[in-house]
């Protein structure tokens, strides 16, 4: 009886190590198919549902196995997140692809995309200089390494913008000064202006603050010299006859034809290419 009854036990706890055996088989899971997820993402896309596109396109890049297909999903991810203004989120993305995928037919792209999120991020020129600087930055490093680039026109377009605003910063600073009377650091933000500037639509008004501040101050020959350089090239502006106002009446401006500026471009050439499908 005693014999039987050890023969069941062991029965039994056999029979349970069996099934614990069976239970911890690993089975090994079907893989995703990443091009499955990424016409899901590339159909969100389409509908402007870019949120989830970005969430598709990444799940894709993380399973496809051939690095050209996984590039093409990480580019479009940080577009679809561009798509949305999560700008950092973007830019993160976009730093990542630059390091993972050094070789990739895309990477010109890449760095334009980025150069654009810096660039829209740009506000007035009372705010933050720090998206201004930027977005120079990225811009000058794109036109440097990419000068052929069909991007390199736009984004030479967008840097004569950011100059504009980075002198309307120094001139906005320059009249702060003047209007609490602190004379010096005014005149070396307007000179800064015309040193780093100078092809700016501000390089006028700049210029008659200088003749204003030199005039007032009593040093009449160097208001003279800076409103002999504002005659010279833009002797029918309103910042022309304002400082012709200012000086001695008997003062004659030696007037010559205006000179004729660089064409900056018939507009900007706006075209973000479509990822191969």
């Amino acid at each position: 009886m005693v014999i039987r009854f050890l023969l069941i036990l062991t029965l039994f706890f056999s029979s349970l190590a069996c099934s614990k055996k069976e239970d911890l088989k690993y089975e090994i899971s079907k893989r995703t198919d990443p091009y499955k997820i990424y016409s899901e993402g590339l159909k969100a896309f389409e509908k402007k549902d870019y949120f989830f596109a970005s969430k598709k396109f990444d799940e894709a890049e993380l399973n496809f196995s051939r690095p050209e297909f996984a590039a093409k999903a990480s580019i479009m991810s940080s577009y679809s997140l561009y798509g949305i203004n999560f700008f950092k989120e973007a830019e993160e993305n976009l730093k990542r692809f630059l390091t993972v995928y050094p070789a990739d037919k895309n990477i010109i792209y890449a760095n334009y995309l980025l150069a654009i999120i810096y660039y829209e991020q740009i506000q007035d020129e009372k705010k933050d200089l720090k998206p201004l600087l930027k977005a120079e930055e990225q811009i000058n490093f794109f036109i440097n390494k990419y000068p052929k680039s069909e991007y390199a026109i736009d984004l030479k377009f967008k840097k004569d913008l950011i100059q504009n605003q980075l002198a309307a910063k120094e001139l906005f600073i320059a009249k702060y000064y003047i209007s609490v009377q602190k004379w010096v650091p005014a005149i070396n933000r307007l000179k800064n202006i015309l040193n780093k500037y100078d092809k700016t639509v501000f390089i006028e008004e700049t210029l008659h603050r200088l003749v204003e501040i030199h005039y007032y101050l009593g040093l009449e020959e160097e208001a003279k010299k800076y409103a002999s350089l504002l005659g010279y090239n833009y002797n029918s502006s309103e910042w022309y006859e304002q400082s012709y106002k200012i000086l001695n009446k008997d003062y004659k401006f030696i007037k010559k034809k205006k000179l004729s500026k660089e064409n900056k471009g018939d507009g900007i050439l706006k075209k973000i290419i479509e990822i191969i499908k």
